[in-house]
């Protein structure tokens, strides 16, 4: 692409982030993206948001600033925080077994499984065994039923296997019984709704007009040597919810796959981790829950992801560091095609990147690296 060709860039970058700008102006250079959003926040300010390109393929809608698009595993870090939440009301306990709220999740060898080690992908159930149609997916309490009578993949709490839709429904099922709503239900009364944060987990209809329309990966990922565990997350043909086309998707509430945000939404729902449990400036969850929240559940060679990892109760932890900056203490979550969000405590900054042009990488996407590296280059 030209630079004659490059679409204009949309939005606020504060002086001294320049660098930022120019870096996501860069992926339509160096990856084709097709449109993008980017959003940094600092010391509780937004110090940048910015958009640029198209909101469909055929590069014929422009990208708005409220344009929503999927983000996919990327609201597994929201989740988690509706998690803690109810941690912090006292409604569950991180070390409690799962079985204790939902009685049937014992089935199958889990009676011991706790909370935080089922929301640090450790239960055991990436996939589902059972063979059935992807739109089962659409019947949370068919899911519910499946995961709660089925054996583990693999002995529970000896190592993460990355749990990419499961992981939504064991922590809806837990929402369910003890607040009793759903975690979409949580985040539109509680959270987005009154604070007017444009992050979705179940998208009214009404809202389905300002979605972006993805492009897939050229390319498949990279899982490495094949396994059960990984052939039920991601390879069989029902691993993921479908056949039930776009509009009953975004309908959906899928916790850990489909929800639907802006970046500035995302930053700014990550500042709780960034600012010692304080979302806005007022206090979300107390600073001992978040440390509980963040806290290594457990770390090393993933079981489904071909990464070593560590997991907090739900969030990734930056520990090498990885891809979210050179802050070992940053949190974050990618994911499929490229979004991510992360959160640096010790510089006070998170951010968010979405797009709808997919790429084949599980983690590290080089376009918000790029970006991410950028905004330490500022901060230097």
């Amino acid at each position: 692409m030209t630079t004659d060709t490059l679409p204009a860039v949309h939005g606020h970058v504060a002086p001294g982030f320049e660098p930022v700008r120019d870096a996501f102006l860069a992926n339509w250079s160096d990856f084709d993206e097709i449109g993008a959003g980017f959003a940094l926040r600092a010391g509780g300010e937004c110090v940048v948001e910015i958009h640029a390109g198209w909101a469909d393929r055929k590069k014929s809608r422009d990208w708005q600033a409220d344009t929503l698009v999927p983000v996919y595993s990327t609201g597994k870090a929201v989740a988690a925080l509706v998690m803690a939440k109810l941690v912090d009301k006292g409604l569950l306990d991180y070390d409690a077994p799962v079985a204790d709220y939902w009685p049937e999740f014992a089935a199958g060898g889990k009676s011991a499984v706790t909370v935080a080690e089922a929301l640090s992908h450790q239960a055991g159930l990436s996939g589902i065994a059972e063979e059935m149609d992807a739109g089962d997916w659409f019947d949370a309490g068919k899911i519910e039923d499946k995961l709660a009578r089925q054996a583990p993949l693999w002995e529970p709490g000896t190592g993460s296997g990355y749990h990419p839709v499961t992981f939504g429904f064991i922590a809806d099922a837990l929402a369910r019984r003890t607040d009793g709503r759903s975690i979409g239900a949580i985040l539109r009364e509680d959270v987005c709704g009154p604070a007017g944060i444009d992050f979705h987990v179940g998208l009214p209809e009404s809202e389905h007009g300002r979605t972006a329309e993805h492009a897939m990966p050229k390319r498949l990922p990279d899982l490495g040597e094949p396994s059960r565990a990984r052939e039920l997350a991601f390879l069989k043909a029902w691993s993921s919810p479908g056949r039930r086309g776009a509009t009953e998707w975004r309908k959906a509430e899928f916790p850990a796959a489909n929800a639907h945000a802006t970046a500035g939404a995302l930053a700014r729902l990550m500042t709780v981790y960034a600012d010692a449990g304080k979302l806005d400036g007022k206090r979300f969850i107390s600073e001992a829950t978040l440390a509980d929240l963040v806290r290594e559940r457990v770390a090393g060679p993933d079981k489904v992801l071909p990464f070593d990892l560590s997991w907090g109760a739900g969030i990734m932890r930056n520990t090498r560091p990885g891809f979210y900056g050179p802050t070992p203490q940053t949190v974050g979550h990618s994911g499929w095609g490229g979004s991510c969000a992360f959160a640096d405590p010790v510089n006070g900054v998170t951010g968010a990147y979405v797009m709808n042009r997919q790429m084949h990488y599980l983690a590290g996407d080089p376009r918000p690296v790029r970006l991410i590296e950028a905004v330490y280059g500022c901060l230097k």
